[in-house]
């Protein structure tokens, strides 16, 4: 059974060189646990991270870099930190044919040149869709100074996948402050990455671009266990808002669910009850999780063969054209 991980992070040396990598106790604690450095593996794109794949059976890893990203930065900076990117994982991907894929990374502080990039990116390199980081230091992105973003990720037909950072300063000083630990892949992740999702769902920019394609991490930042409630109290604010749809609708149209890090089968249980099984793709989070958990986890779910053929392989095939 071929398997495609679509959320596997990296980090290249001009990141470094900005102080984007900093120790984390709770990343230190990991990494012991795991009997490997989170950090050194990051900036690994070869062959230590070929081994580990090897050894847990992934055939290719969806490469993206690792958050903030090029978010932090404005102007050229942005650009350039981008590029950077975008061309190690380029290489990556030469060097090592059919093993590695590629996200683009965006300088979403300046949406034009972001577009100019996107468009470098799938029709240049062959990378499968662009990853965000969350919100832009603090601008979220139903903010229509972004929406050429997505403009052109219809155009191309390849999604975006809104993956975690930081929450917003404001949301960190009211709910983490002297909690920490709650406020990054905890907790704070999910609320930050929901929210967001849910300001651009309401924004209409579904509507305006119906065929935009957007990815949730983590079975889904919590969206399949509270879309229904959620539809049930937000019908009528979605009629007085002129949007076409539901948010049911957007979910079940729009979104697609990976697996990555959440290796509990009663949440995968609901989500796949409620976004379908055709909705859901794998993922790990490597090196922020092992291979080995992703793997015993997609191995041991109480699913029939098929459908596990279709979140291992079928489905990544199908919408990044792989």
């Amino acid at each position: 059974m071929r398997i495609i991980a679509l959320e596997e992070h990296c980090s290249t040396p001009a990141y470094i060189a900005e102080g984007m990598i900093k120790p984390v106790p709770s990343l230190a604690e990991r990494s012991k646990r795991f009997g490997y450095q989170i950090f050194d593996e990051l900036a690994d794109i070869g062959p230590s991270r070929i081994k580990y794949m090897d050894a847990s059976g992934i055939d290719v890893q969806v490469l993206s870099l690792v958050q903030p990203g090029s978010q932090n930065f404005d102007g050229a900076k942005a650009l350039a930190i981008s590029q950077d990117a975008n061309d190690t994982m380029a290489e990556a991907c030469r060097k090592y044919p059919g093993r590695f894929a590629g996200f683009a990374t965006l300088p979403v502080s300046e949406p034009e040149v972001a577009v100019k990039e996107l468009e470098r990116c799938v029709n240049e390199l062959g990378f499968k869709g662009a990853l965000i980081n969350g919100h832009q230091q603090g601008e979220f992105l139903d903010a229509k100074k972004f929406w050429p973003i997505f403009e052109a990720a219809e155009a191309l037909d390849v999604p975006i996948y809104l993956h975690p950072t930081a929450p917003h300063p404001d949301a960190y000083k009211a709910y983490f402050d002297g909690y920490e630990e709650l406020h990054r892949a905890g907790w704070g992740f999910m609320i930050d990455t929901s929210c967001h999702f849910l300001r651009i769902m309401f924004s209409g920019a579904f509507d305006a671009y119906p065929k935009l394609k957007f990815i949730l991490g983590h079975l889904g930042e919590g969206l399949p266990f509270a879309m229904h409630r959620l539809d049930d109290h937000t019908r009528n604010a979605a009629k007085r808002k002129g949007l076409k749809k539901t948010a049911l609708e957007y979910m079940r149209d729009n979104v697609w669910v990976t697996t990555s890090g959440n290796w509990y089968e009663p949440a995968f249980v609901c989500t796949m009850m409620a976004m379908g099984v055709d909705k859901i793709l794998f993922a790990i989070d490597w090196p922020y999780e092992p291979n080995t958990a992703g793997m015993a986890f997609l191995n041991k779910l109480s699913i029939s063969d098929g459908d596990r053929e279709k979140i291992a392989h079928l489905n990544a095939e199908k919408l990044l054209k792989m």
